[in-house]
Parts: structure tokens; C-alpha cells; sequence
């Protein structure tokens, strides 16, 4: 069985000023998500599922329709796509939410919309994000060993050098691990950037204090590795998310939430893959002519064809 590809593609891109889901960065238009589908293509994938939102669900039903009418995997069948929508409304029955509030319920949400779409092991991603050939080739050999398995997940972590922006500063969660190779937790750590000695610095979230950090640690760029029972456990711990928070303004229920959740008080244990891959991506609109100028030049040295579909 071939594992899906879960792609959320609901955020609004605040910072970025647009939807950075349809943003056209490599030479023939494409998208980061092309990048993304057809990097999990070549590894194997067989479905995909894009979490959107409503008021642009149409617009990408007719990309997908375009774009992607001849993708086929290497075994000669057609891609499939399906599509469902995260919404603030979309919470279990019993449970009202603030009128006022705006935000998305965060990552943790937007995968359980699609509960009803996988039934296979399933690789998350962030739709704005590049995370290269090897990447979906690790997650993908992850989700073969792990087919009909439960209570074990993965996330690939991402060299923390590999991840940093020339633009500003940039958040992002370090993996903590035991001997075996399984996650302990990810801490956020915000405003990572080098300095003028070329130190990597950040300020930890829990403590406050502002720490130099490796440059080879771990982090989490979004990419995990999940069985299909992870829905079950996700929406068990949603409901206690809202017991607590469902009159909040602003509190997401994130998927590292979740996990630690799962691995402090269900058992779980999370495999902590390590890929050599560079992540890049547009968190700052400023980021944008750095994105264009990479995958001009992967096009050049002939890692991606160009156009990428025909």
C-alpha cells in the first residue's frame, strides 16, 4: 500500500502578505508544492490530501485538475487527490467556540480533517515548505516498515543550519532524543539567527534566556510520519484542548503538542529520522527572491526538469 501525502495548505500567510500556496517561485510558475508532490512521487507516494480552506477550495480543485492531469506513479497509476477544508467551526459536537475569535486551531486540527480521507501510513507537511528529494525517501521507507503498525510515529529533523533565513529571524522546535533514537520533545526556540561571530542564537521559550544553539542539532520543520490510529489519539486529545481552551482567542492545538501528549501519557514513541536535506521556504515576503533564485538554479544543475509538468 503506498503511503499519502498530507498537505496543509490552510494558513493565511500573515507575514507573507498572500497565499504563498499558489505563489508561482520556480521558472515555469510552479509552486513549492509541486516541488514537494513530485519529490513524493519519486519516493513512492500514491495519494494526496490537501487540508484548504473554504473560500479557496475551488480555486485549487482547478490548479490540481491543470497541473496535474498527467502525473502518474512509477507503477503507471494516475495520482489521486482529495481534498477537505479546516475549519473554526469544525469541532466535535458539544463544544462551542468563541465568536470572536479568528485563528486557526492550529496544525494538530488541521490533520484531523482529514480523518476520513487516509487509511494508510501518511506523511504531514507544511504546504509552503521545500523539503527536498531525500526527505520524502526517508519518510516514505519509514511508512513501508510501518505499514498495519500503531503507536509509533516519526518526524524528519532537519539540520538546524540547514533551516535558518537570511531575512530575519526565524522560530523553530529542536528535537530532544534518548539513546534509541526516540523524541523526548521539541523546544520551540524564537528569533534564530546568526549573529555577527556567526553563532547561532536563540531565545528558549520555556526559560526565556537567549542560548547559542548547535548548528547540527535536529529541528522540527513539520514533517511527521504517522499510522492511521494517530487520528484516534489526536481526537482524544483535541476534546481535552477544548475543555481548556474552546473560549480562547488565540491558542492552537499544534501537532508537537500532541505528540508530547501522546508519548508522556499514551505510550508513544516517535522515531526521530534524520535527513542531510535544505529546507527552504518563505516565512517573510522578503524570502521570496531567494526562493525563485534556488530553484532557478535546480533546474539548471538538473535535479528538477523544467517545466516540472508537461
Amino acid at each position: 500500500m503506498k503511503p499519502t501525502l498530507l498537505v496543509l495548505a490552510a494558513g493565511m500567510g500573515s507575514r507573507y502578505g498572500g497565499l504563498k500556496q499558489v505563489d508561482p517561485l520556480g521558472p515555469n510558475g510552479e509552486t513549492i508544492i509541486d516541488y514537494s508532490i513530485f519529490d513524493a512521487v519519486r519516493a513512492g507516494f500514491g495519494k494526496v490530501v490537501y487540508v484548504v480552506r473554504e473560500y479557496f477550495l475551488e480555486q485549487f480543485k482547478q490548479t490540481v485538475e491543470q497541473k496535474y492531469s498527467n502525473v502518474f506513479c512509477p507503477d503507471g497509476q494516475k495520482l489521486e487527490f482529495v481534498f477537505v477544508t479546516q475549519e473554526l467551526s469544525k469541532i466535535p459536537e458539544g463544544y462551542s467556540l468563541n465568536p470572536e475569535r479568528q485563528k486557526p486551531w492550529g496544525t494538530a486540527h488541521a490533520v484531523l480533517m482529514a480523518a476520513d480521507a487516509i487509511n494508510e501510513p501518511f506523511v504531514v507537511i507544511n504546504g509552503d515548505d521545500f523539503y527536498g528529494r531525500e526527505s520524502f525517501e526517508i519518510a516514505a521507507k519509514w511508512c513501508e516498515k510501518h505499514q498495519g503498525g500503531e503507536g509509533v510515529y516519526g518526524i524528519v529533523g532537519f539540520e538546524l543550519d540547514h533551516t535558518l533565513s537570511e531575512s530575519g529571524g526565524v522560530s523553530r522546535g529542536i528535537c530532544h532524543y534518548d539513546a534509541e533514537g526516540h523524541l523526548t520533545d521539541v523546544v520551540e526556540h524564537l528569533n534564530i539567527a546568526k549573529n555577527a561571530e556567526g553563532k547561532v542564537m536563540g531565545d528558549n521559550s520555556i526559560t526565556g534566556e537567549t542560548v547559542v544553539l548547535n548548528g547540527k542539532d535536529l529541528c522540527s520543520m513539520n514533517m511527521w510520519c504517522f499510522t492511521p490510529d494517530y487520528f484516534k489519539r489526536s481526537a482524544v486529545i483535541f476534546k481535552s484542548f477544548l475543555d481548556a481552551n474552546s473560549q480562547e482567542l488565540k491558542k492552537e492545538f499544534y501537532i508537537p503538542y500532541a505528540i508530547d501528549v501522546m508519548i508522556r501519557e499514551q505510550g508513544v514513541n516517535c522515531d526521530v529520522l534524520s535527513t542531510p536535506a535544505h529546507w527552504f521556504g518563505v516565512t517573510y515576503k522578503e524570502d521570496r527572491p531567494a526562493v525563485v533564485e534556488k530553484f532557478a538554479a535546480l533546474a539548471a544543475e538538473g535535479v528538477y526538469p523544467s517545466p516540472l509538468y508537461k
